[in-house]
């Protein structure tokens, strides 16, 4: 069994700051670093160091995207099907204040420039039963959805950055949800976890949903199952690729057929030893720093 992961693949300036700059407001940074990122690169680099195989497939600038298929080929992600395209690489300018906690600005750039020609040549490699997983940082989503569906793939999604088109996708076709508080609240309606998890089972019935929240834990629900697992005590410097790297061990687990319970363990301790740890791609821990179950 196979995972494909269809996702944005950036470069982030990371500046650290004193508190978040506020509307109107001119701070100096402390700090400035670059780092490999992307939701779907993060998430492809935790799905491999948690030992699940799997391929990406996006789009890099031919100007700077040597660093981004370098940090994907250490991590032992498979990168045949990435292309390369004319200009710069998808960018994000991220600000990480003393407490650890972030603003991201994203421009997707290339990362919206998937086309249907693209999408087919990738779809094309994996078969049913396979999984593929989804964030919303590039174009044609849906299409790429229904695609995947008609293939008989599993599809994986973790609807971030949030916005109310996603609500237009063709979302009867997931598999799994994997998302947080104010994604769940943009799709339900409801702000309360345990309304957003009710409200997400009622509606997807035949889908499974994990709902991140933050250092208050996990929750699960798939047809009338409730799971909760509490969050890991963590030293948080940089909660930035913290949601990846939950997404990316809880999916190798479950796909590896262990237990819901075992996999939000293992994708709780793993969250909590990246939030520890400066940077998005490089702060994700491997197998043997996570798995003592």
């Amino acid at each position: 069994m196979k995972i494909l992961n269809f996702g944005s693949i950036n470069i982030d300036y990371v500046y650290s700051v004193d508190h978040i700059v506020q509307p109107g407001e001119t701070i100096k940074g402390l700090d400035r670093n670059v780092f490999c990122g992307g939701k779907g690169l993060n998430q492809s680099i935790a799905l491999a160091n948690a030992k699940a195989d799997v391929t990406h497939a996006g789009l890099i600038g031919v100007e700077d995207g040597g660093m981004l298929l370098e940090a994907l080929n250490a991590a032992e992600v498979h990168t045949d099907l990435i292309k390369t395209v004319k200009g710069s690489s998808s960018h994000t300018v991220i600000q990480v204040d003393r407490s650890g906690q972030n603003s991201i600005l994203f421009f997707a750039g290339d990362n919206l420039a998937i086309k249907e020609d693209y999408i087919d040549e990738v779809i094309e490699k994996f078969e049913p039963g396979d999984y593929l997983l989804l964030q919303n940082e590039i174009g044609s989503i849906p299409l790429i959805m229904q695609k995947a569906a008609s293939k008989g793939m599993k599809i994986v999604f973790n609807p971030s950055p949030i916005h109310e088109a996603v609500k237009e996708y063709p979302l009867e076709r997931i598999d799994i949800f994997v998302l947080n508080e104010i994604e769940g609240a943009m799709l339900t309606g409801h702000t309360s976890p345990d309304e957003i998890l009710a409200s997400m089972t009622d509606t997807f019935p035949d889908a499974r949903t994990v709902l991140t929240l933050g250092k208050d834990g996990a929750m699960f629900g798939y047809r009338g199952e409730k799971i909760f697992r509490e969050a890991f005590q963590a030293n948080a410097v940089d909660t930035t690729a913290a949601g990846d790297t939950f997404t990316g061990f809880f999916l190798a687990a479950f796909m590896k057929g262990r237990p819901v319970p075992d996999a939000l363990r293992l994708a709780a301790k793993a969250a909590a030893i990246s939030v520890s740890r400066y940077g998005a791609a490089p702060s994700i821990p491997k197998l043997s720093e996570v798995d003592t179950i």
